[in-house]
């Protein structure tokens, strides 16, 4: 299926496998490369040095496009850049808008460069400073996310600006795949549905919270560091919700020593980084600090398997999924979807349906 996200950045189909902290490594990124997706590498949770380790695993394991996921306020964010661009990175993913700067660097260097936004007049700001796509994110995404559903904040940002439009948050198989090119997006994005696969390493008892939770099950908190974060509803979520603010700071003064450990980040540069993510809240210092180390609230739960000492970031399409497909069974599985809703449309002219020629004709090709 060809659109404009796949000439783009030269995979087979417009889906994007997204850049979850501790679960989009190696394995999976390679796995959704290799099924003809857009992986993407998340990098915030790794030092520069795990980064290229990383960038040459996912090489060894397909020669197909990818991307790496970059956080653009972290103090090292140049250097990460240099790696992308040493290694022969294809896409740049952010978080957070890149610099007119550092947008500019990378398109020096021939990177396709693709922020994920979550409001249209950022999804301007990024394209007027050059951004070769956006991945808009209504707020059934998981993690970090906004007040404005999908369907209406898409056709917002497609009107709006004129490159390549993705779209996230409440994707999960084919429907939605055409809901979205009919508002039209180049594609759509999935996070939660990726997780929920075999080639995902999230351990198996954590993938089985996620496949028995109920869409009544996914909450949207402020506790974990004072911004909009959607996640499973835990009893550590409820404990988090339920702490005064001394009880707060001790727990993240706790993790945040703990994420120091790993990253081998100094407390200053962490207290920055939580500063940075505060986006002009007025968050207390325990919110600052669990800004900073959040990464070890999903560690816990994503690598270690605690789901009693940290929290399970999620879309509200967790509570509409039922099993673990591989990558390559779940993009089979979803092109299909999508290329039989598309031939049961109806033509006004009962002409053959322009996708037809591009697609192949049918679910089968």
């Amino acid at each position: 299926m060809e659109t404009a996200l796949t000439r783009l950045v030269g995979v087979r189909h417009p889906l994007v496998q997204t850049g979850m902290g501790w679960v989009a490594g190696p394995r999976l990124v390679s796995a959704a490369a290799n099924a003809g997706a857009l992986g993407i590498l998340a990098s915030a949770t790794m030092t520069t040095d795990q980064l290229r380790d990383a960038v040459r695993e996912v090489k060894s394991r397909t020669d197909k496009p990818f991307g790496v996921n970059l956080r653009a306020d972290a103090g090292d964010a140049g250097d990460r850049v240099r790696i992308m661009i040493d290694e022969g990175v294809r896409v740049a993913s952010f978080a957070l808008a890149p610099s007119r700067e550092l947008i500019a660097g990378l398109k020096e260097a021939g990177v396709v460069v693709v922020p994920s936004v979550g409001a249209r007049r950022h999804a301007e700001k990024v394209a007027a400073w050059g951004a070769d796509a956006v991945i808009v994110q209504g707020g059934e995404g998981g993690g970090h996310t906004g007040e404005v559903a999908t369907s209406v904040l898409l056709p917002q940002v497609v009107d709006a600006v004129d490159i390549p439009v993705v779209a996230a948050g409440g994707f999960h198989d084919g429907r939605g795949l055409v809901a979205a090119l009919a508002y039209g997006a180049a594609g759509i994005a999935m996070g939660t549905r990726f997780l929920l696969t075999s080639d995902s390493t999230v351990p198996d008892a954590v993938k089985a919270r996620y496949l028995a939770a109920t869409v009544k099950d996914v909450t949207v908190t402020t506790a974990v560091d004072g911004l909009p974060h959607r996640m499973l509803r835990t009893e550590f979520v409820e404990g988090l919700e339920r702490a005064g603010r001394t009880g707060a700071l001790v727990r993240a003064v706790r993790r945040a020593a703990g994420f120091r450990r790993i990253s081998g980040l100094s407390w200053s540069r962490m207290v920055r980084d939580g500063l940075a993510m505060r986006h002009g809240r007025d968050l207390s210092w325990s919110q600052v600090l669990l800004a900073a180390n959040t990464p070890m609230l999903l560690k816990a739960s994503m690598v270690d398997g605690r789901t009693d000492l940290g929290v399970m970031a999620a879309g509200q399409v967790a509570g509409v999924i039922e099993d673990l497909p591989s990558c390559a069974e779940l993009v089979g599985r979803v092109m299909a979807q999508a290329h039989e809703v598309l031939d049961t449309l109806p033509r006004r002219d009962g002409a053959r349906p322009p996708w037809a020629e591009t697609c192949g004709g049918g679910p089968g090709d």
